[in-house]
């Protein structure tokens, strides 16, 4: 069971990105599914969470407004499109996937998660 995190990079303030998490198992059309990040000496917080079928999703009070999750279950695929970048968004952002069918913001409901890709905002 496997999950692959990418799409992180350099940019800007202001500028967009689009992570991607590629899940290796169809299971996870059942689970929902999140982003994390965590920043350097910080604890791993919650970014945006998905339900089993996209139906429902919930945001950090952060990056409301700027960040959108979507999945692709076809595709076995999650993704998180980052809009108007901040350097305090700079942090290493990390899919997971939730025990049950929904999505929640606390970190101990997940089971599996991926490696995880660097974001890094300049300003």
């Amino acid at each position: 069971v496997q999950l692959q995190a990418s799409g992180g990079g350099l940019v800007q303030a202001g500028g967009s990105l689009r992570l991607s998490c590629a899940a290796s198992r169809r299971m996870f059309n059942n689970n929902g599914m999140a982003w994390f990040r965590q920043a350097p000496e910080k604890e791993r917080e919650f970014v945006a969470g998905i339900s089993w079928n996209g139906g429902s999703t919930t945001y950090a009070d952060s990056v409301k407004g700027r960040f959108a999750i979507s999945r692709e279950n076809a595709k076995n695929a999650l993704y998180l499109q980052m809009n108007s970048l901040k350097p305090e968004d700079t942090a290493v952002y990390f899919c997971a996937a939730n025990m049950g069918a929904l999505a929640s913001g606390n970190k101990g409901t997940y089971r599996y998660w991926g490696q995880g890709t660097q974001v890094t905002v300049s300003s």
